[in-house]
């Protein structure tokens, strides 16, 4: 048996008890097979949707064979409670909405997270009553009540294994008050250290870390309206509510938001969400709202959203910019700029909307590379004044048949796609060296790259061309090789 209902465990069905022996105790029993992974999603999603009522959530992690039965999931209600009526309506609102998606609810809070284990799953006096939603299912320990509230628990409330649980019993110790008074270097001799790490994390003496699901934040803003939202007018009013909240926290750190995550909870326990991203640190309303317009049509409300959040991941400092006085607008040009470059990437994709950057090559295909709008890399110089380019390269440059007055001169006229063209003005050459310095192999020779004569022709029908011819024509006496070949490799307009 993994996991007994609790009307089998009121006729003494324990989870350790083989199946042939629960049939032969309870023959009306009906079993089901253990399904432990999809227990695990279950419990990640239940952990997921938690985050509606605290951002620091956690599924209790499995691998250790517990008295207790049941399930558990982390939460960090510390600086949440009061966002609820308290405690008592927190633990009480937990409860209920547990229960209205079809699970068993027991709810414990504590200054530790053994403690609030403990009295869960052991703080109740008849748990097979509460099991069955006869009584109050939460337990609250007030500050500083920790030992008094474990004392008279059983010792399987301290998270220990089974075999530890039965040796403890055969002492006669059954009780955590029990252990209280007991010397530990005996108990260490012949446990281990698992009987007082374990009570000293329940007590607090030991600190016991536990890392949420997901990273908590410290930019988030909540609401959760009276009456769950059905429709998109709502959850729209709702969104703009969020962002006064957050840009007025913003505002105070003097802090900008680069990415911005929308939560929606919605009672029957499903989570959906909607992110943007932000070209700079942004923090205006009612700008980021307009990014968010075209996620909102893609959420479904379903059957309603009881909790809606808002989060900012990834926030920079952002200053106050000042505004010239002979100046109209209401935002200066590189806000107005930043603010067009946000609803180009959110509605295109931020790999699609880019600018091309300088580097530090003589090679014209690696003299730029495209990198985000407003990427703040290191400046390259930029090429000679007297090297007049084409804006556009090709993809690659591409081979054509050139014929030239004289070996080393320019082509008078070339054949490119099928096409003859009669060259009637050329200035050059530009000669680019090989960059032997950087080891790197070229776009279409597997050996070392050649020099490269680049030449600015104008054909006879008015079209201009940026082509070159890769490698020099050898003297006599050199070794022979391969002959130069002519590229054709931009446009001019």
């Amino acid at each position: 048996m993994a996991a007994p209902s609790a009307v089998a465990e009121t006729e003494g069905i324990r989870p350790s008890l083989p199946l042939t022996d629960a049939r032969a105790q309870l023959p009306g029993l009906k079993a089901f097979p253990a399904d432990p992974v999809g227990d695990a999603k279950a419990l990640a999603h239940i952990a997921e949707w938690c985050g509606a009522y605290t951002p620091w959530t956690a599924p209790e992690a499995g691998g250790e064979i517990l008295e207790g039965g049941g399930a558990g999931v982390w939460l960090d209600a510390t600086g949440c409670a009061h966002l609820f009526g308290g405690e008592a309506k927190l633990t009480r609102m937990l409860i209920a909405r547990i229960q209205r998606l079809g699970f068993t609810a027991r709810v414990g809070l504590a200054e530790t997270p053994g403690a609030a284990w403990a009295v869960a799953r052991f703080g109740h006096a008849d748990r097979a009553e509460l099991d069955g939603n006869k009584g109050d299912v939460g337990r609250i320990v007030p500050p500083g009540g920790v030992r008094a509230a474990l004392t008279p628990l059983s010792v399987m409330a301290l998270r220990l294994p089974v075999d530890v649980v039965e040796g403890l019993y055969g002492l006669g110790l059954r009780h955590v008050g029990d252990l209280l008074n007991v010397p530990r270097a005996p108990l260490t001799a012949r446990f281990g250290d698992v009987i007082t790490r374990r009570l000293d994390q329940a007590l607090g003496q030991v600190f016991e870390p536990i890392s949420p699901r997901p990273e908590t934040l410290p930019m988030r803003v909540r609401v959760m309206p009276a009456e769950p939202l059905g429709q998109h007018t709502d959850i729209a009013v709702g969104l703009k509510r969020l962002l006064r909240q957050l840009e007025a926290r913003l505002r105070r750190k003097h802090l900008g938001a680069r990415r911005l995550v929308l939560n929606l909870y919605h009672v029957d326990g499903e989570v959906s969400r909607a992110s943007i991203g932000a070209s700079r640190p942004a923090r205006d309303a009612d700008h980021l709202f307009r990014l968010f317009a075209d996620r909102l049509e893609g959420l479904d409300p379903g059957f309603g959203i009881e909790v809606m959040a808002l989060a900012a991941p990834v926030t920079e400092p952002l200053s106050p910019e000042q505004i010239p006085l002979a100046s109209r607008r209401s935002r200066s040009v590189s806000a107005e700029l930043g603010a067009l470059v946000d609803r180009l990437q959110n509605r295109l994709g931020t790999e699609n909307v880019m600018r091309f950057d300088l580097r530090e090559s003589h090679i014209p295909e690696r003299a730029a590379a495209p990198v985000p709008v407003f990427h703040a890399g290191p400046p390259a110089s930029p090429p000679p004044s007297t090297c007049r380019r084409p804006v556009r390269l090709l993809p690659q440059p591409e081979t054509i048949e050139a014929t030239a007055m004289i070996p080393d001169g320019p082509p008078v006229m070339f054949r490119w796609r099928r096409v003859l063209y009669r060259i009637s003005w050329a200035e050059g050459p530009e000669r680019i060296a090989p960059e032997w310095w950087l080891k790197t192999v070229p776009w279409h020779r597997p050996w070392d790259p050649e020099t490269r004569d680049y030449y600015r022709l104008e054909a006879a029908a008015g079209s201009r061309f940026w082509v070159f011819r890769e490698g020099l024509y050898r003297t006599a006496g050199e070794l022979p090789e391969d002959p130069p070949r002519w590229y054709l490799h931009g446009l001019f307009a």
